[in-house]
Parts: structure tokens; C-alpha cells; sequence
């Protein structure tokens, strides 16, 4: 059930952390301040959530994929599995949300829904799942697969994994476990409810052998900016993470999928755009934008985006080809793969007539972020895109650790003095940091007391 907000909107954050550097920041473990092993470090994780929460962000977010190469950035070549990761993380933290990626093309529902909820109990209601399809075409050699499931295929098969995932999720209603010991009643047996799924993918049984968690479901967040992936979003998420580019491209994105979720029966204000977001802070804008351009500098150069390339194309060898000749006809290449953004890499190919060459230099070269300046620029330029409707909330990458100190020691300040975030935490799970309402057991005939309790406190939360 919905609650009504009545108080000031505020600005959802999110930390992502991704160590010694992924796409398009290979080189960043070169700085001296990040620790080479620094991926696969639960005191470096630990240091950066605890960070993030004593700033007060909603939640630290763990991407993940399962298929390298030798030309992987070095944080996919050596990192930690996101749940187990993000469950020492719950110990160590007390109110941040915990979200982390796994794939619906090569996981079972039962066994992924299992793992969530026992995060969300471990971390007491903290708990998120970022859901993929997986665009790297070769994890499926990896799972004993020829081939990677097709786009239709890995969407049809998200939805399926989602919906018996929620439903497992539902297994026990909140009161089942009276646990009295006078009249020796671990069990009521009329709150336990089988699923007996039987869908095109998945055949599920159930019930999940785990209750629910004090905010009732792990909260569900989904990336992908294909038709495909903003149906599955609108459908199914409560978050969307996608990326940052300007304030009307940003407001027609959000548009778009609100406008889905709307026509889909949702609430459309309780899907939250969190996009991806680089910030870099100086002294001065001047000296922000040389910090940006020394990192950019630092971590990119033309034969690593040239060997990356071939990411988004299934792992083309775009090597063998000659650097001035036109751009290669590889699209069918990506079918399987990262199609959208191999679909843009070559439409802005074709519409430029580019050699490879300078496809692969306009891809290395410096995109300048508009969340760069002084401390009260970029508050500033927060403020802008959440007031303008372009997004809910930013999803920063933690990169330099220097920087994200900066911003956590001189740009949340502002956003606080101006009522943009929260100076403290006011409720205790994901869903009530994100303004989002207590999910009822769908078996239940009355509002459970856990939900009674969740509503009134969510009242009190700032959106």
C-alpha cells in the first residue's frame, strides 16, 4: 500500500564501488591511493560503506559480471562475488542500503531469491538486487552453454525470474513463526503457501525456506536502456540505474519509463532514477576541470579503449583490422551481447563516415562530466537535474578516494543546508531510505503489524 509524502523531496545517493578501476578507467589502480588488491579487500569495502553512511546514502551498489579476457579492466579481473561481499558489509554497517548485481540468465530463482532474502534478514531489511541479463556474450561457455541466450530470450526469462523470485519471497506470511513455546507451535502451518510455478523457463515448487524481512522484499533495481530493458524496468523496478548525460535527454528518460510503469498499474513515483555519476571536486571550477582531465589522463589510453572495444561486440578482436579503413561491419556481431551500446557506437560511425581510428579516439577521448567545479558547483548542479525531473537521485562512482572524500566532506554539507539530504537516517531499511512503501505478503487478508509499524514510520521519512 502507498503512503503519502508530505514533506521536501530529497536527493537519493548511491556509492558504487569498483576498486581498482572498470570500463573506461583501466589505469585508476595507479594511484598511489588505492590498493592494488584493492577489489578483492573487505577492509577497503568496508571503509568506503562506512564512509558513504556516515554521509548518509541510501545505498552502496555492487556491479558484477562473469566472463573476462586479458583486455577486462583489472576490477573485473579480480573482485569479489556481490552477495557474499555485500553480507560482511551488513555487519559492518547499520543503516545503508546494500545492493548487488546478479544475473537472471544464469541463476535459478529459488536459489538467487534464497540468497537475497538472507541477506535482507542479515542486514535487517537493508537489501537491494540489481538485476541483469548479462551482456557478455561469453559467460554462457562458462555455465556449460554453447551460446548466449538471445535479447527476447534474456528479457522473457528476466521477467519469469523476477515474478517466482517475488513470489518465493512470499512463502511465509510476516505472522507464520508464533514460535510459542507453551503450546509447542514452531509453524502455523495456514501462513506457509507453495508456488507450484510452471512457467517457460523455470519450474519452482517452493515454498522458500526463509521469512521475510522487516521491510518485506529486497528492493529491486534493473539497468538497461533497450526497449526490452525499460519494459522490464517499468514492470518490475523500483530503481533504474542508467547514466547521466544532459537535463532534457535525462527528463525524456525518465519520462519514458515512468510513463511505462504507469501504464504497466504502478505508481510511477515509486520508480526512482538513479543514474551513474562522475564527480570531481577542486577549489576552484578551473581547478576541477584540470583534476578531471589529469585523471582522464591517467586512466585511458587509445590501445586499451581500442582492446575494449570489443566489449559491447561480443569480444571482437578489433586489432586485426586497419586503423584508417572505414569503420568494420560488426554490428550482427553484438546480438547477443551489449547491443544498445554497440548500436550507438556504430550509428555515430555511420553518421560521421568514421575510421576505426577515430571511433576508437572519440571514444578515449576526455567527455567532460557536468558534475565538475568547487564544492557549491556541484551541489549546484545536483540540484539542478533532481529540481528540473531529470532524475531522483545520483549513483556517484567511487573512483579517487581523495575525490569522494571531497564530496562527502564538501558537497553533502551544502545539499544538507539546503534540505536536499538528509542530515540523518530516519527509518532503518532500503526501501524506507528510498520513500518506498512496505510490501504486504500478497496472501495476507489484513495488513501485517510489521506493515502498520513501517507506514507510520515511512510518513516521517524525507523522499
Amino acid at each position: 500500500m502507498a503512503y503519502e509524502n508530505t514533506t521536501q523531496r530529497q536527493i537519493k545517493f548511491g556509492a558504487i564501488l569498483t576498486g581498482t578501476g572498470g570500463p573506461g578507467d583501466q589505469l585508476r589502480w595507479l594511484d598511489p591511493e588505492i590498493p592494488g588488491d584493492a577489489s578483492v579487500d573487505i577492509d577497503w569495502y568496508i571503509e568506503y560503506a562506512q564512509l558513504a553512511e556516515q554521509a548518509k546514502f541510501d545505498l552502496v551498489f555492487i556491479v558484477d559480471s562473469q566472463f573476462i579476457t586479458p583486455h577486462s579492466p583489472p576490477h573485473y579481473l579480480n573482485r569479489l562475488e556481490p552477495l557474499t561481499l555485500l553480507s560482511a558489509l551488513a555487519v559492518a554497517t547499520e543503516r545503508i542500503g546494500l545492493v548487488g548485481t546478479a544475473t537472471t540468465s544464469y541463476n535459478t530463482p529459488y536459489n538467487l531469491a534464497r540468497r537475497f532474502a538472507s541477506l535482507d534478514l542479515i542486514s535487517r531489511g537493508r537489501a537491494g538486487w540489481n538485476v541483469v541479463t548479462t551482456g557478455d556474450a561469453g559467460t554462457a561457455t562458462n555455465y556449460g552453454l554453447d551460446e548466449h541466450f538471445d535479447y527476447p530470450t534474456r528479457y522473457r526469462r528476466a521477467a519469469e525470474h523476477i515474478e517466482v523470485s517475488q513470489a518465493l519471497w512470499d512463502s511465509y506470511e510476516d505472522d507464520a513463526f508464533p514460535r510459542d513455546r507453551e503450546s509447542r507451535v514452531f509453524l502455523d502451518p495456514t501462513k506457509v503457501h507453495e508456488l507450484h510455478h510452471d512457467g517457460e523457463f523455470f519450474r519452482v515448487a517452493g515454498p522458500l525456506n526463509i521469512q521475510r524481512s522487516p521491510q518485506g522484499q529486497p528492493v529491486i533495481f534493473q539497468a538497461g536502456d533497450s526497449n526490452d530493458g525499460r519494459d522490464l524496468g517499468a514492470r518490475f523496478a523500483d530503481g533504474i540505474f542508467t547514466h547521466a548525460s544532459n537535463i532534457p535527454d535525462d527528463i525524456a528518460f525518465a519520462e519514458n519509463v515512468k510513463g511505462r510503469a504507469a501504464a504497466a498499474g504502478r505508481n510511477p513515483d515509486h520508480v526512482l532514477i538513479l543514474p551513474g555519476t562522475r564527480i570531481v571536486v577542486g577549489d576552484t571550477d578551473n581547478d576541477a576541470r584540470a583534476i578531471e582531465r589529469a585523471q582522464h589522463e591517467l586512466s585511458n589510453s587509445f590501445d586499451i579503449t581500442l582492446a575494449e572495444l570489443g566489449r559491447p561486440f561480443g569480444w571482437h578482436d578489433f586489432t586485426q583490422y586497419d586503423l584508417d579503413a572505414p569503420f568494420p561491419d560488426v554490428l550482427h556481431l553484438a546480438q547477443r551481447s551489449f547491443r544498445t551500446n554497440a548500436e550507438s557506437i556504430v550509428r555515430f560511425a555511420e553518421k560521421d563516415s568514421l575510421t576505426l581510428r577515430q571511433v576508437v579516439e572519440r571514444l578515449s577521448a576526455l567527455r567532460p562530466s557536468p558534475f565538475v567545479g568547487s564544492a557549491a558547483t556541484v551541489a549546484d548542479r545536483l540540484q539542478e537535474w533532481f529540481e528540473a525531473g531529470a532524475v531522483d537521485g545520483f549513483n556517484v562512482y567511487v573512483s579517487h578516494p581523495s575525490q569522494f572524500r571531497r564530496f562527502v566532506n564538501e558537497v553533502i554539507p551544502i545539499l544538507q543546508e539546503r534540505g536536499l539530504h538528509r542530515a540523518d537516517y530516519t527509518g532503518t531499511t532500503l526501501r524506507e531510505h528510498l520513500g518506498l512503501p512496505f510490501l504486504e505478503n500478497r496472501h495476507a487478508t489484513t495488513p501485517s503489524a510489521q506493515s502498520e509499524i513501517t507506514r507510520a514510520d515511512a510518513l516521517s521519512v524525507i523522499a
